[in-house]
């Protein structure tokens, strides 16, 4: 990955985040880690 794309990157999360906490105030990141628990629990059943 090139700098320029990192850099992009970057800038879109906070962007995304900015906008979320801006306009739907700020529930995507508790949303991600909710999922993301879930995901992990699924994954450790098939281990």
């Amino acid at each position: 990955m090139t700098n320029r794309i990192a850099i992009f990157l970057g800038l879109l999360i906070a962007l995304i985040l900015a906008a979320d906490l801006l306009f739907l105030g700020g529930n995507i990141p508790i949303f991600l880690a909710r999922e993301f628990v879930g995901f992990v629990e699924y994954l450790s059943f098939w281990r």
